[in-house]
């Protein structure tokens, strides 16, 4: 099936289920009881781990207050959203007014996640974003029932500039797919940059999904820049890095990105990415006692190792527990519970962070280097970073 819906019944079982890849089996309609939570995120095609890493995270803070919240039992829903834009609001009513969830979390495409807004500003249930990066979800279409535990799209790269001028790199060339995220990316990356000083000599961009890089690598040992900044992901930005270094650029120009670069796509990259540059709020290997206790358990729990879609989806279920905990469980009690969500700090595996007035993450970006395959913090780019929450009029 296209979409499923599958209730998980409040146990440690849950996660179990989770871990193994068990779906169990359909229960009766809750009662009135027990908190619905609907998870609408993307459980088949190219995304599909990381929606089921958001949803083992999430799980997993939960399984932390014994799968409780505000001491209230819950039942799980579940909607696989397909990353497909055009069945976003049809797929967040399915949970909202079929299921009648009290909580709606979801998603990891910016573009499913439009559809999720439109149907949470209209009904008001209270909506956690555990990646998407969409600037308006958080800017001009910000609500007060709507909270991000992830980034805004411009938010890595805002932190890319300081840390390229401090390495003498005066002169970029920036290259992104030719679609939103690229676009508000490249917003965070010339604020960033210019301000620090550097000029942007060129801006590029391919096709999406395109991975044709080749006439653009062309372009960009003709300019001769002191290095290259970009935007690409997934399988794509693992070509984009292979490509690069076969074009011999990596030998004279300093290849720096958005997380994602290097998120998830060392294996397949190689070598490629050895020396690669990155800005990102989370690492695997960010040393520190939280982390690597959040690492531990999360292995435990799972028999598989977490990613930085592991953390948002734990941080989601970490701010629902504070919210939920501080009005003993009745969600209903709306103003209540947004008032103990505003403006909370959450101690989160990447270090604890703060949401803004306008319900994104207040948020340390760390500057990471491809070292023998691994991500390794080598600094922080920038402290506090925050989405600048332009347009936000909060209802």
């Amino acid at each position: 099936m296209t979409t499923r819906r599958t209730v998980l019944a409040h146990s440690a079982a849950a996660i179990g289920a989770v871990s193994s890849g068990l779906l169990l089996p359909s229960l009766a309609r809750a009662q009135s009881d027990k908190l619905r939570v609907g998870f609408m995120l993307p459980y088949t095609g190219t995304y599909a781990q990381l929606g089921v890493s958001i949803e083992k995270g999430f799980l997993m803070a939960l399984n932390e207050q014994g799968g409780k919240l505000g001491g209230r039992e819950v039942e799980f829903f579940k909607v696989d959203d397909e990353s497909n834009p055009a069945k976003g609001v049809e797929n967040a009513n399915l949970l909202v007014q079929r299921d009648k969830v009290d909580v709606l979390v979801g998603t990891v495409h910016s573009g499913v996640q439009m559809g999720i807004q439109k149907v949470a500003r209209e009904s008001g249930v209270l909506s956690l974003i555990p990646n998407a990066g969409v600037h308006a979800a958080t800017r001009a279409l910000c609500a007060p029932n709507v909270y991000r535990t992830s980034f805004s799209n411009s938010q890595p790269t805002l932190a890319l500039g300081k840390a390229m001028m401090d390495r003498g790199h005066k002169k970029a060339v920036w290259i992104t797919w030719n679609y939103s995220a690229g676009a508000e990316a490249f917003e965070g990356f010339e604020a960033g940059y210019t301000a620090a000083g550097g000029t942007i000599v060129e801006k590029l961009a391919v096709p999406f999904p395109s991975v044709e890089f080749q006439a653009l690598l062309t372009q960009i040992a003709a300019a001769k820049p002191d290095a290259v900044a970009c935007f690409f992901a997934g399988g794509g930005a693992a070509k984009f890095l292979r490509d690069f270094h076969a074009a011999g650029l990596s030998k004279t120009i300093q290849l720096y990105g958005s997380g994602f670069l290097t998120e998830g796509v060392l294996e397949a990259a190689g070598p490629a990415a050895e020396g690669v540059l990155t800005t990102m709020h989370y690492s695997d290997a960010l040393d520190t006692p939280r982390n690597k206790n959040f690492r531990l358990e999360y292995a435990k729990a799972f028999k598989s190792q977490p990613d930085v879609y592991s953390v948002q989806g734990y941080d989601a279920g970490q701010l629902l527990i504070l919210g939920a905990n501080a009005v003993k469980g009745d969600l209903s009690n709306k103003k209540a519970l947004y008032a103990a969500m505003d403006g909370v700090t959450i101690d989160s595996p990447r270090g604890k962070w703060k949401m803004s007035a306008a319900h994104n993450p207040i948020q340390d970006m760390y500057l990471r280097q491809v070292v023998k395959g691994e991500n390794k913090v080598i600094g922080i780019a920038g402290k506090a970073v925050a989405d600048s929450g332009a347009g936000c009029r909060m209802g």
